[in-house]
């Protein structure tokens, strides 16, 4: 295994924490990025650097707020300086909603696309010149099965800004493989336990109309979705599979790492799905002439 300089986004907590914390464990330098390291996330950063004291792990804190350009460019130069370099990128950072689509007003869904979307291109535009001058990368994508597989009610906002993120992430492949960058998309399934993600989910600002729904032929409805997802879940399910899949991926050797891997303990069919659907993408890339994009160029 070669040691790499990685940087996770939105590392404070859920898959992004876990997954800081497994790449330092396996030997690699990481930064793990999160907003308000002075402030709100003062005791992220302090559990940071405890676990990277307690079990001898390179793994550092790094201002690197996604939802703002200086801040993350800030944050690369800072990673840049330190390390000379980085080879992976790991887009986590991400926020869900909870609530019918109507009641979200527009600017709920920019900000969500936002933070889910527009945080990938702040960060690949600031570190990618990095990568592509270096002649080798990866770059690794946390998705959703929710893109492509059941897609169950209330939870439309977010849903909308992963498959948007995942459209990005297949777009970006082809056009950083000859680069000698690869990429690999990984797909959690619903884990209702042991991340914030449904805990911190955010909620419609228009809670009149909210409560329209509430009320009327959809009462009931939010309670029933929620825990027909807790349901579907194994008991065994533990999100920590994800970053053991994440580190997986960095551990494999140049030129074998997957294109997609789901991690989905409750088979909601994303996985059916995204194999027809990245097929589909390699035949029209051979019809088209441009395979060799499907594979990234080993420069050495």
């Amino acid at each position: 295994m070669t040691k790499q300089v990685i940087v996770v986004t939105g590392a404070s907590s859920g898959f992004g924490a876990m997954t800081a914390r497994a790449l330092s464990t396996a030997g690699h330098t990481v930064y793990a990025g999160m907003r308000a390291t002075d402030t709100r996330n003062v005791k992220a950063v302090a559990n940071a650097a405890a676990f990277a004291a307690e079990h001898n792990v390179d793994l550092r804190s790094v201002e690197l707020d996604v939802a703002s350009d200086a801040s993350v460019v800030a944050g690369i130069a800072t990673i840049i300086a330190e390390a000379g370099r980085i080879d992976v990128i790991i887009h986590n950072a991400g926020h869900m909603s909870f609530g019918p689509a109507e009641a979200f007003t527009p600017e709920q869904f920019a900000e969500l696309y936002d933070i889910n979307v527009l945080s990938t291109q702040r960060v690949n535009r600031a570190a990618l010149p990095h990568m592509r001058k270096q002649g080798k990368g990866l770059v690794v994508w946390i998705s959703s099965s929710s893109t492509r597989g059941g897609t169950p009610p209330y939870l439309s906002p977010y849903f909308a800004a992963k498959a948007a993120m995942d459209s990005l992430a297949v777009s970006y492949a082809a056009e950083l493989s000859r680069w000698g960058i690869e990429t690999s998309i990984v797909v959690p399934g619903a884990f209702t336990k042991g991340t914030n993600h449904f805990a911190h989910s955010g909620s419609p600002a228009d809670q009149a109309r909210a409560a329209e729904y509430n009320e009327g032929p959809y009462k009931g409805v939010p309670e029933k979705a929620l825990q027909g997802l807790a349901t579907l879940e194994p008991i065994d399910a533990d999100p920590a599979s994800v970053a053991a899949a994440v580190v997986d991926i960095v551990n494999s050797p140049f030129g074998t790492r997957p294109f997609r891997v789901h991690v989905d303990p409750s088979q909601d069919g994303a996985e059916i799905v995204n194999g027809v659907a990245d097929r589909m993408r390699a035949e029209m890339f051979r019809n088209i002439g441009l395979s060799d994009l499907l594979k990234p160029i080993d420069n050495g």
